[in-house]
C-alpha cells in the first residue's frame, strides 16, 4: 500500500523558463516607461531647441553679469527702477548694456512679465556692483506690481559688448 501523503504529480514549469519570463516583464516594462518619457521629451523638443539656440547666440560675458536688489519705485516722470548690477568676471568690463526683463514670482508657472528696462554702463570692474536707476515699461498698474522686492526676480540679456 503507497504511503498516503504521496505527492501528486505536479506540472510545474522549469525555473529558468519562468526566470526568463519575469526578465521579459521587466524589461517590457521598462521599455514601454522609456517609451513614454520619449514622448514627453519629444513634445518639448522645440522648446530645448530654442533654448540652444538662445545661448549660442547669447553674449559671452551674459554668465558673468547679474542684475539684483531690484526696487520699483513710483516718480514724477513715471515708473523707474533701482537695481544693482554685479560683474562676477575676473576682468573690468567697458561699455556694457542689457535687457532687463522682471517677473513677479508667484505661484503661476506661466508668469507675464511685469516691464522691462534697459540700462548702460560705461565701465564695472572686476567683482565689482555698481547701484543704478533707470526707467521703467510696463503695461501694468501700480496695483498689479509685486509689492515685496523678494517677489520679483530678472532675466537679463547682455547686448554689448561682445
Amino acid at each position: 500500500m503507497p504511503p498516503a501523503w504521496q505527492p501528486e504529480e505536479e506540472s510545474r514549469k522549469p525555473a529558468w523558463v519562468m526566470a526568463m519570463l519575469a526578465f521579459c516583464g521587466v524589461l517590457a516594462l521598462f521599455g514601454a516607461a522609456y517609451y513614454v518619457i520619449g514622448m514627453h521629451n519629444s513634445s518639448s523638443a522645440p522648446a530645448a531647441k530654442e533654448t540652444a539656440a538662445k545661448t549660442e547666440t547669447a553674449n559671452p560675458l551674459q554668465k558673468y553679469i547679474d542684475v539684483v536688489g531690484v526696487r520699483l519705485m513710483a516718480a514724477k516722470g513715471g515708473p523707474t527702477v533701482r537695481f544693482l548690477v554685479v560683474n562676477h568676471a575676473a576682468a573690468e568690463l567697458s561699455d556694457l548694456s542689457a535687457n532687463v526683463t522682471l517677473y513677479a514670482n508667484t505661484q503661476r508657472s506661466e508668469e507675464d512679465p511685469v516691464g522691462t528696462f534697459t540700462f548702460h554702463l560705461d565701465s564695472i570692474g572686476a567683482d565689482e556692483s555698481k547701484e543704478m536707476t533707470a526707467p521703467f515699461k510696463t503695461d501694468k498698474a501700480a496695483y498689479d506690481m509685486p509689492e515685496d522686492w523678494r517677489n520679483i526676480s530678472a532675466d537679463v540679456q547682455v547686448q554689448g559688448p561682445q
